[in-house]
């Protein structure tokens, strides 16, 4: 899976009553590997939430390329039907990349940005100032910590995301005390499950965005059931990673099609399996 240096996955798939459940903590992100068992113990042995949608919207995912490239994979992934755009900043030259995606993706696209922490209060207020031509509908986690999150809100109008700065229902209740974002991103492995995910958006009191840690199509879906029976859904999600898979563990994975994944059980190929399958 070559994305942002990711090449290959520990990935442990199992089997219960009610399903297939994923363990597969992804390099360089906090997700403690019990967190990760306890959501995959959930969609094996309990099954999930009832959906109230049958189809999640996604949004694409530009990396840290040079801008010309960076337009080459928006025209892409519109394309195909996808109207949100997540690029990522912090790193190159995050003006042209963003100016390249615009152009490629029209005014009426939503464009996000995602620093992953990477800028202290005072560089955030300023890149993200550079950045207000661009429309945005979102930065999700300029700052690391949640009372910088906070203040920069207050400094800022583009509205903020946090993402790595909640772990916990506490993180949850401590963002919404804080006042510190407007919208919260999630991903199910390192909450423990699609329950314990549903309580810390609850307990954030703002809106969600499921994301995926690059999981097989298995592990997917459960980021796919946690958005399909969120209450309310008003931003597209990160969970059309599928198609960047050099190789999954169905013949029936969850990509997506005309901007949106469907939402759907995912049952592994015993074939696939065994061919993926590390030396015993």
């Amino acid at each position: 899976m070559p994305w942002q240096g990711v090449v290959e996955r520990d990935v442990r798939i199992v089997q219960g009553p009610t399903g297939w459940g994923e363990v597969s903590p992804l390099p360089g992100f906090p997700c403690d590997p019990t967190m990760a068992s306890q959501s995959a113990i959930e969609a094996a042995t309990h099954g999930w939430p009832t959906p109230v949608r049958l189809t999640i919207p996604i949004n694409s995912t530009i990396p840290p390329v040079p801008p010309d490239e960076a337009s080459h994979l928006a025209l892409e992934d519109a394309r195909a039907g996808i109207d949100t755009f997540k690029v990522k900043v912090g790193a190159g030259d995050d003006v042209g990349r963003l100016s390249a995606v615009r152009d490629a993706i029209g005014p009426s696209a939503s464009l996000r940005v995602d620093a992953n922490g990477a800028w202290d209060v005072e560089t955030a207020c300023a890149r993200l100032a550079s950045f207000g031509r661009f429309d945005l509908e979102l930065a999700e986690q300029p700052v690391a910590s949640l009372d910088d999150l906070a203040r920069l809100r207050r400094m800022v109008s583009a509205p903020l995301a946090a993402d790595e700065a909640v772990r916990d229902v506490d993180d949850a209740r401590r963002l919404r005390r804080l006042d510190a974002a407007d919208a919260l991103v999630v991903k199910v492995q390192p909450l423990g499950g699609v329950r314990a995910a549903l309580s810390v958006v609850e307990e954030a009191g703002v809106p969600a965005i499921v994301s995926s840690m690059l999981e097989t199509s298995v592990g997917l879906a459960a980021g796919v059931a946690l958005a399909a029976c969120l209450p309310d859904l008003p931003f597209s999600c990160g969970l059309g990673t599928a198609s960047l898979l050099a190789a999954d563990v169905t013949d029936d994975p969850l990509l997506p099609c005309r901007g949106a994944v469907e939402v759907r059980p995912v049952f592994p190929d015993e074939v696939l399996l065994g061919r993926l399958a590390a030396p015993a």
